[in-house]
């Protein structure tokens, strides 16, 4: 499984759907675009304070990985890489899962959370679409 997580990643990288290193994740989590900022578990003091300090008041979930930072180097074709930022739902519910379905006792309400915020997403874009405004024609009303 952790295989698996580790490839979809590698997919993110080409889709544009992950911001890497410590300071573009930092960045994406502050301005609220990340949906799941990853920390390598061997990440240092200095990295986890500053992911702590990104996400102070944001939504994103805070993940501590099983994996560590030459894993996720290798995953993502990075040098070194301690934090990165999902910042596209579905990846990040989809990465999520996989890690719940090995861990289940340290991601299962990651995972649970993501699931939520996702369907919430989902309807509040399908009723932005009914919601409409009342279409016009063109043609402006005036008093006669």
């Amino acid at each position: 499984m952790t295989d698996k997580a580790l490839k979809l990643l590698g997919l993110m990288r080409p889709a544009g759907a992950i911001e890497i290193g410590a300071d573009r994740a930092a960045e994406a989590a502050r301005a609220g675009r990340a949906r799941a900022l990853l920390l390598a578990s061997d990440a240092s003091e200095t990295a986890v304070r500053k992911a702590e300090y990104a996400l102070e008041g944001k939504s994103a979930l805070d993940l501590k990985m099983p994996f560590t930072r030459r894993e996720l180097s290798d995953a993502l074709g990075v040098g070194d890489c301690t934090m990165a930022a999902i910042t596209d739902m579905g990846f990040a519910e989809a990465f999520v899962k996989l890690l719940a379905a090995e861990d289940p006792e340290r991601y299962a309400d990651a995972a649970a959370a993501l699931a939520a915020k996702h369907e919430k997403m989902r309807r509040r874009r399908s009723e932005k679409g009914t919601k409409g405004h009342a279409k016009t024609n063109g043609t402006r009303r005036t008093n006669r």
